[in-house]
């Protein structure tokens, strides 16, 4: 009996640890009282966990602000230099390796090329390690300070110690790659869809932040995506929901990657649209030829914004989203030169009462979210949220 209580009590208190910390990570420096009502807490027990976290140095002082007629209060934030995480985009034209401190600022990186033929997953496997090992050199931040790697991958993430990635993009069927990591490093380890982490970063950071119900799409040499709902992603009963890329507009249309035909993708995402104008490119030469066919004002993308209309209003309709996000490097090249365009499309396909053009709008954080919203969830186990649904797939 005693030990269950106490077991009860450690609970409590690392719910109420984490739910400070929340708080100050997510609404920046605040007084003691200001954290007592906003976590419902008491001023007696924020006092005791907020001493906690200052003696852990977890929790820095950050000045003062006057009080009326008492004396000034102390604010209090997350200290941004306790740990550092890193964030890893596996892409079809590179893999991207990212470290951040927990203010999410940026400290070092590493790009690797990644052809279409070489998606091999022990070669992305010794990208990612060679990458973690440089950011950390690179930086010169201590090793023991690094709270984890966070990868984003495209396909479908299967959670348990391998990380079974499923990727037709990439020809992967069950590839283990949370074990040929593991072989590499012996830092925790955190793997999920690159959509959903874009999508994870634009909802606590970005665009999606303070929406409870939003679609985040991600474009680049495809398109995926991420749904919100509740205030959290929304992962589906096998955990594969938001593959927004794979909704039918066509029937029996364009063969798709996926072995399908008509889906979203073999029409959007920069390898479709190239295609369909007849122009052939390595996916490391994606980038440049689309700008390029965006230049030269191709009846192609004229079209490619109508098929985006088309596929945003059926996602409208579906979830009724305050916000659609649209994020990924094809998407915000896309959205930078045609955003109103995309609203009219997708109002002129939408019923007029659920849905207002400026509900579409780009992400803000650009094209490097994917490695960013990876480091969020190496941020999000720290955290030791154990109140969240649905956790990423951990590799322990």
């Amino acid at each position: 009996m005693g030990t269950s209580e106490r077991r009860t009590v450690r609970d409590l208190r690392r719910g109420n640890r984490a739910m400070l910390l929340r708080a100050l990570y997510f609404g920046g420096p605040a007084s003691r009282n200001e954290l007592s009502g906003a976590t419902g807490l008491s001023a007696a027990t924020v006092s005791t966990m907020t001493a906690d976290l200052l003696a852990d140095n977890l929790v820095v002082e950050a000045g003062q602000v006057d009080s009326d007629g008492g004396r000034p209060r102390v604010l209090l934030r997350v200290n941004p230099a306790y740990g550092y995480a890193v964030g890893v985009d596996v892409g079809e034209t590179r893999v991207s390796v990212e470290l951040f401190d927990l203010e999410m600022k940026e400290h070092a990186r590493a790009h690797y090329v990644v052809r279409s033929a070489r998606h091999d997953p022990e070669l992305v496997a010794r990208h990612i390690l060679t990458g973690v090992e440089a950011v950390i050199a690179e930086s010169g931040v201590p090793a023991e300070r690094v709270l984890g790697v966070g990868v984003g991958v495209p396909g479908i993430v299967e959670p348990g110690p391998g990380a079974l990635v499923r990727a037709k993009t990439f020809a992967w069927e069950a590839v283990p790659l949370g074990t040929l990591l593991r072989a590499g490093t012996s830092l925790p380890l955190y793997v999920d869809n690159g959509a959903k982490t874009m999508g994870q970063a634009e909802l606590w950071f970005g665009s999606g932040r303070g929406t409870r119900e939003a679609i985040i799409v991600l474009m680049g040499s495809g398109i995926g995506g991420t749904i919100v709902t509740g205030g959290t992603i929304y992962r589906g009963a096998g955990r594969a929901a938001g593959e927004v890329g794979h909704l039918k507009i066509v029937a029996g249309g364009r063969p798709c990657r996926c072995g399908a035909r008509g889906c979203l993708e073999a029409y959007l995402g920069a390898e479709a649209i190239l295609d369909r104008a007849g122009i052939v490119a390595d996916s490391a030469d994606e980038e440049a030829a689309l700008a390029g066919l965006l230049e030269s004002g191709s009846p192609v993308i004229r079209e490619s914004v109508d098929l985006l209309g088309v596929g945003l209003s059926s996602l409208v309709h579906l979830f009724n989203p305050e916000r659609i996000v649209i994020g990924g490097w094809a998407g915000l090249m896309l959205g930078g030169r045609l955003l109103d365009e995309i609203r009219a499309a997708t109002a002129a396909n939408t019923l007029a009462q659920p849905f207002r053009p400026d509900s579409v709008v780009l992400g803000r954080l650009g094209p490097d979210a994917v490695a960013l919203g990876a480091a969020t969830l190496v941020i999000e186990a720290f955290f030791g949220d154990a109140a969240l649904r649905d956790p990423v797939p951990t590799i322990a």
